[in-house]
């Protein structure tokens, strides 16, 4: 049975755990040819290894998304490893800072650093992604923004504030380049189960139950449920759809 994305090459940034990795399964699973970008090469090494054991393809490349050399480098061996690139999925983020903060408290150096990631780290990469799509006449990119780019969150102006800015930069960014076969939409999860996340949880006892207690479906949600809607919004079953940010949240902004 063919995969909806068969001969295609996709890329992934933060694929070494998390959505990132599910994101990468779910493609190969359907097909295409994984590039596992991330700066954690053990992560990203396993993630590759997995995809081989279910019958994959896929190449790991060590890239820091806030630096615009490694993004163009990333593209490049893309293109060299694979021949194209067909999917990409602007994934990697980081939570910002040690501790929640209200904003006149927040450090400097830890805003600088989540706006590297979260935000400038999407826009490098589209930077390198898009002439080489609009190269081979068309593409699709999903971005990781969150629910934290649809409503404010106490204490993470940072996150909030990047996260918005890259919902507000895949609109902006799909207008550009829909008449030239490009898609770029979002993905914007809630509280998902991801190392990430539980990272936070940890710090705080209940914090997990309370947070699940937050989302009308009562839970966390999985890395492949967002791997799944991913996997959607770069396929052709989703031809029809571009600039737009899709909350996967389990209800958590319906309220």
């Amino acid at each position: 049975m063919a995969g909806q994305l068969d001969g295609k090459t996709a890329l992934v940034t933060g694929a070494g755990s998390g959505i990132g990795r599910a994101a990468s399964l779910a493609y190969a699973r359907e097909g295409a040819r994984v590039v596992v970008a991330d700066v954690n090469v053990e992560g990203g090494e396993e993630t590759v290894q997995q995809i081989k054991e279910a019958g994959g393809e896929a190449v790991l490349v060590h890239a820091d998304v806030s630096q615009a050399d490694d993004t163009q480098a990333m593209v490049a061996q893309a293109v060299e490893a694979f021949g194209s690139l067909d999917c990409a999925f602007n994934n990697a983020g980081i939570s910002g800072g040690t501790d929640r903060h209200l904003t006149a408290d927040y450090l400097e150096e830890d805003w600088d650093r989540v706006m590297g990631i979260n935000l400038k780290g999407v826009w490098l990469c589209m930077k390198a992604e898009i002439p080489q799509m609009i190269k081979q006449g068309g593409g699709a990119i999903v971005n990781t923004a969150s629910i934290a780019g649809l409503v404010g969150i106490r204490g993470t102006a940072a996150y909030v504030a990047a996260k918005h800015g890259v919902a507000g930069l895949t609109r902006a960014t799909a207008l550009e380049y829909a008449s030239q076969g490009i898609r770029i939409n979002a993905v914007c999860p809630g509280y998902i189960q991801t190392p990430l996340v539980q990272g936070i949880f940890d710090r705080v006892d209940g914090y997990q139950e309370e947070v699940a207690a937050r989302h009308p479906l009562g839970r966390l949600g999985q890395p492949t449920e967002i791997a799944e809607a991913v996997l959607w919004l770069s396929s052709d079953a989703a031809s029809f759809m571009t600039g737009h940010n899709m909350a996967v949240d389990g209800g958590y902004t319906a309220q």
